[in-house]
């Protein structure tokens, strides 16, 4: 959603006359925040075929076929030039019914899924946020690497800025933790479990998700008034850029963002990827920590090995500076801007 975003107001920005619709899935976070950025939504239903058991697998196959109609109802009435795909099995329907449509794809983990993969069939230009991606798709010429696509909003905060938004000072160092959009269980527990001591040794951003935050906001007010003017918690950011820009240090998920906003911010990681999935965050975190720019931390260490492991980070300037050199070298700032051009030139003549 967020890369989706970034190339759309990256296109818009560019060029002339770009009329957008997004397509995705009824409800929930990503209908919400796309009309929040102005942008024409509609739905389709779609759901997932791959290991979902013989049980369900006949209704999804036929949740597929509505979604291929829809999307053909959708391209009849919206006449688009090209197709922006960035991921997840809503887009599988509107791949299929716009098959004979120039499209672009923006593969955003290092390894891709088995939608992504499957988009990739479709695709006239695929670009991808590393270059380790090339191996998993069979034409590399396809491919482009442009690097994470990042909104421009991210990149309005200085530190001064954001410390002063959070009420923080310069004395402490500052962690965020994030488990991204629907927040990360595991980290928000293992985080409350030690949150007085953490709070002793630095300031805390705690962005939980909307899943847990009935207890964060519980523990939150339940701290000593001396402890609680260092803690920072919310459900859901609008601004994550001020977190991002005055953190020292981020414990959260290797999803894909991971890639892209720790490396254009230098924000050294502790990275707990997602166990009950196949291994796209385990292969963003190990090639990150092959960087010298992340900590992995597995899941289920979480508990007994977070405390020291973030305490020891946070007091370890030269090693923290060491990361955030590393992490600069991996950024690629003008990702949605070299997209958004691809994406207009498979346009092709009809909108130039």
């Amino acid at each position: 959603m967020y890369p989706a975003l970034a190339v759309h107001e990256a296109l818009t920005n560019k060029y002339d006359n770009v009329q957008t619709l997004w397509v995705g899935g009824a409800g929930g976070m990503e209908e919400e925040l796309v009309k929040r950025a102005g942008v024409p939504f509609r739905s389709i239903p779609a759901a997932g075929v791959h290991g979902v058991g013989l049980r369900a697998l006949p209704g999804n196959l036929a949740k597929l076929a509505q979604g291929v109609r829809a999307s053909q109802r959708i391209l009849n009435d919206f006449q688009p030039d090209v197709l922006f795909f960035t991921g997840g099995y809503i887009a599988a329907p509107m791949a299929l019914a716009g098959r004979r449509k120039p499209s672009v794809l923006y593969v955003p983990d290092i390894e891709p899924g088995l939608a992504l993969k499957f988009l990739a069939y479709f695709a006239d230009v695929i670009t991808v946020t590393n270059a380790d991606s090339r191996k998993y798709f069979s034409r590399p010429s396809r491919i482009s690497v442009t690097g994470y696509p990042l909104r421009a909003d991210l990149s309005a905060w200085s530190r001064e800025r954001a410390l002063a938004h959070f009420e923080f000072s310069t004395a402490q160092p500052v962690l965020l933790v994030t488990g991204g959009s629907k927040g990360a269980r595991s980290i928000n527990l293992a985080v409350l479990k030690c949150l007085n001591e953490l709070l002793e040794n630095a300031q805390v951003i705690h962005v939980s998700g909307n899943l847990d935050w009935q207890t964060v906001e519980k523990a939150a007010n339940e701290l000593p008034a001396e402890l609680k003017k260092n803690y920072r918690a919310m459900p859901y950011s609008h601004e994550m850029g001020a977190a991002l820009a005055c953190a020292d240090l981020v414990l959260s998920r290797a999803g894909a963002s991971a890639l892209g906003e720790y490396p254009r911010f230098g924000l050294p990681a502790v990275l707990v990827p997602y166990p009950y999935a196949w291994r796209y965050q385990k292969v963003n975190a190990d090639y990150l920590v092959r960087q010298n720019a992340a900590v992995l931390l597995p899941d289920e260490l979480l508990k007994d090995k977070l405390l020291p492991v973030l305490k020891n980070l946070l007091h370890d300037r030269r090693k923290l500076n060491e990361m955030s050199a590393a992490l600069k070298l991996l950024s690629q700032p003008n990702a949605a801007e070299t997209i958004a051009d691809l994406v207009w030139k498979a346009a092709g003549e009809k909108i130039l």
